[in-house]
């Protein structure tokens, strides 16, 4: 990788990741590098992402440098399980989205963190985000905390389909609908207001007849247990935590920062704004992500 040469590290699979055993040491990097220091010092990193790592591939984030929300807060399960008109209303934003969010790429700063897992650096990488754009760039060892938005579940059968079959069917469902434009949202649908959401019709399950939902996560949603325990299993491993483009605000994400803390593990933080864990941080950039993380691409 241009200007670092980064160790050659012995990958042995585990019942529930992977873990790396270090070859050789970084050399030394230059002391106005402390971003450099804190890789260089800390080879089992426990990265945590969130929106702020994906702006520079597209896609808005929630907050604003203050940790205040920009816009209204994502949707609720209990909305979108209230009734048809809240379901249209998210699915004909969504189908609008995705025209954008379906064709993202990986940034600079997801091709950095897939760089240092392949040289051995990372223990795990938690991300709060749903586009999938770590795995699109290279990283493996990942667990998507709220789940992908690339995928559709049933919530009565349980059945995943793959959201571009979603998006083929919402289309010639909804020919009238093809020629409307609007701002791209966070969530991976967009700002299509003004319209009569009732028109709009929604595909159900093709197993069950069920209700269709995209496989995340949302606010007021339990987190499936088998994620987060492969998170503290690998938080127990890990020598030091990274968390890159999250204000923390959420608790989700930010409670592995406070058992981190609990447990003394060196946390720097890459975040343009306050974090929720601001007083619990041995290092912070306050850079984009893109530009903190480019050196190390």
């Amino acid at each position: 990788m241009p200007g670092r040469s980064w160790p050659c590290y012995a990958i042995t699979a585990t019942a529930i990741g992977y873990s790396f055993g270090a070859v050789n040491t970084l050399p030394a990097l230059d002391a106005d590098d402390p971003l450099g220091a804190f890789l260089q010092t800390h080879s089992r990193l426990f990265v945590i992402t969130g929106a702020g790592i994906s702006t520079d591939s597209g896609i808005p984030d929630y907050r604003d440098v203050q940790g205040a929300w920009k816009r209204s807060p994502p949707m609720t399960l209990q909305v979108f399980m209230s009734g048809p008109p809240a379901r249209a209303r998210y699915w004909a934003r969504g189908m609008i989205g995705w025209r954008h969010f379906g064709s993202v790429q990986p940034n600079v700063a997801h091709r950095a963190l897939a760089a240092m897992e392949h040289a051995g650096r990372i223990e795990l990488l938690l991300t709060q985000n749903v586009d999938g754009l770590h795995e699109a760039a290279g990283n493996i060892n990942v667990v998507d905390l709220h789940g992908r938005l690339d995928r559709v579940r049933c919530m009565q059968c349980g059945d995943i389909t793959r959201r571009d079959a979603m998006q083929a069917r919402l289309e010639a469902a909804n020919p009238d609908w093809l020629d409307l434009h609007a701002a791209i949202a966070p969530d991976g649908d967009a700002d299509l207001d003004g319209v009569d959401f009732s028109r709009f019709d929604i595909p159900a399950c093709t197993v069950c007849g069920g209700i269709l939902k995209p496989d995340v996560v949302y606010f007021g949603e339990n987190v499936p247990r088998a994620r987060v325990d492969t998170a503290w299993a690998h938080l127990g491993r890990a020598d030091a935590m990274l968390v890159v483009g999250s204000s923390l605000m959420v608790y989700s994400g930010y409670r592995f920062v406070l058992e981190a803390s609990r447990r003394g593990l060196p946390i720097a933080s890459v975040n343009l704004g306050v974090t929720r864990a601001d007083a619990l941080l041995t290092l912070k950039i306050e850079q984009s992500c893109a530009e903190a993380l480019a050196p190390y691409a």
